[in-house]
């Protein structure tokens, strides 16, 4: 009977994991970017990166705004994918899908000036960017 119990605290911790990991897949679904806003996330990748990078060091930031840019950065560094790549569409996508939905409540938060004064890319890129995250201002 003792040994009963751990079983069915381990099988618990699967499907609370497995859930979970759905629960995600869907999020991740629901906020992608819809048709050539995927490509246009994909294609401003490297840009967002160094984008996210700047952001988490301007000290000038909320703490709130950093802390989340930083663990972004950790999630983005870990080598291995929450959602695999055999998965149709999010595979490939959902560093991009994270990045952008990271950065629309960065925006919210600090301001689309912050953003755009720390962006590397073009012009078009930042156009890009706006479209991306469906926001075109916020506070700051």
């Amino acid at each position: 009977m003792t040994g009963t119990w751990w079983w069915d605290l381990v099988i618990g911790l699967v499907v609370a994991l497995a859930v979970s990991w759905l629960a995600l897949v869907v999020a991740l679904a629901v906020v992608r970017p819809r048709g050539g806003l995927l490509r246009e996330s994909l294609r401003l990748l490297p840009d967002m990166l160094r984008l996210v990078r700047r952001l988490a060091a301007d000290r000038t930031l909320p703490r709130g705004v950093r802390i989340r840019l930083g663990l972004l950065l950790v999630y983005l560094a870990f080598p291995l994918d929450l959602i695999p790549d055999f998965i149709p569409v999010l595979g490939y996508a959902d560093d991009a899908i994270i990045v952008a939905a990271v950065l629309r409540s960065v925006v919210r938060r600090a301001g689309m000036a912050a953003v755009e004064r720390h962006w590397p890319g073009s012009a078009d890129g930042f156009a890009a960017l706006v479209r991306l995250t469906g926001l075109s201002g916020g506070p700051g």
